[in-house]
């Protein structure tokens, strides 16, 4: 019987270590990858970090993060997906549909968190509420219908305009057939009228001013996209010298020295990206987990910018502007 009693505890003491030992197995750490199509300047990247830091998340302490800039390079972009893809991480973050498609083409498991543009429209993944595949995010579509909303904002900042030049980038495929139409209907809801030109290249956007010149527009509005993004000092260049009063999409243009923007708030996008990356290294699939729409959106109003081009803008306007740049 002592003998019984003695071989319980002893198989009682060795559960008890292993339950120590394995209490005490540090949890696994989770990596990620960041790609980008553009350069080391990214604007919200910040956003993301702290969204990452409301989690209980720091880069480089437990939550390491390699970082990859393609350098507005395509053939660039393809190389630095694989190489990411071969670091075997949990989760690699993008921005751009060729950003995503690159990861997708070096290895379709990678769970991957796309952040701000829209991967419907652009095919990446079958519906917002079933993704489907490897792919879902943080969309930064809220409808073509925002476009006739930044019209609005144009017009009543310039009652006196007439007519209103638009680039667009007809590559974006189906998103951007949906903002030019936006663009149509807002316009013409408003009695003006829409010049718009195809930008497809960043030597058409610097063909873009003589085009510009001809048309003799009263005002433009530039539209989102990784073109025009990635561009978005020059046009702002190309608009100044021309003194047109122009709207823009993101706050980044207008940070850079544009007039005025209206549209989604892409740093809570990235903030919001972080919950994403805990539910995936958590054991979420990216299958299962519904492509979530912007929720916060922003006026903003560059002063400096107003100055420049020898325009004012009503007072009434700058009382509901989330940010002025004076």
């Amino acid at each position: 019987m002592k003998h019984i009693v003695g071989l319980l505890a002893v198989v009682l003491t060795l559960t008890a270590w292993g339950e120590v030992a394995q209490a005490q197995q540090p949890a696994k750490i989770p990596r990620l990858g960041f790609l980008f199509f553009g350069s080391r300047d990214q604007p919200h990247l910040e956003s993301f970090h702290q969204g990452l830091r409301d989690l209980g998340y720091v880069d480089g302490r437990n939550i390491p993060i390699e970082y990859r800039y393609a350098e507005r390079s395509s053939d660039r972009l393809a190389m630095l997906a694989a190489e990411l893809v071969a670091l075997n991480l949990d989760v690699i973050l993008t921005t751009t549909p060729a950003a995503t498609r690159a990861v997708l083409q070096a290895n379709s498991r990678t769970p991957i968190v796309a952040v701000g543009f829209d991967p419907v429209a652009t095919g990446l993944v079958k519906s917002l509420a079933y993704p489907g595949g490897n792919v879902t995010g943080i969309s930064s579509s809220a409808g073509p219908e925002m476009m006739g909303k930044r019209l609005d904002l144009l017009k009543e900042a310039f009652p006196k305009i007439t007519t209103v030049a638009m680039l667009w980038n007809p590559e974006a495929g189906q998103l951007a057939a949906q903002v030019l139409d936006g663009a149509k209907k807002g316009a013409k809801a408003l009695g003006l009228q829409l010049r718009p030109h195809e930008v497809r290249s960043t030597g058409d956007i610097e063909g873009a001013a003589n085009v510009l010149k001809q048309l003799q527009p009263d005002a433009l509005v530039i539209p989102g996209g990784a073109l025009m993004t990635l561009n978005s000092k020059r046009i702002i260049e190309i608009a100044t010298k021309l003194q047109l009063p122009a709207m823009y999409q993101t706050g980044q243009f207008i940070e850079d020295g544009g007039l005025m923007g209206y549209g989604v708030n892409y740093g809570d996008l990235y903030r919001r990206a972080g919950i994403y990356v805990d539910k995936i290294t958590k054991g979420a699939k990216p299958a299962d987990l519904p492509v979530e729409l912007p929720m916060r959106f922003e006026l903003l109003i560059n002063l400096k910018a107003a100055k420049q081009i020898g325009v004012t803008i009503p007072p009434n306007l700058l009382a509901r502007a989330d940010k002025v740049i004076r």
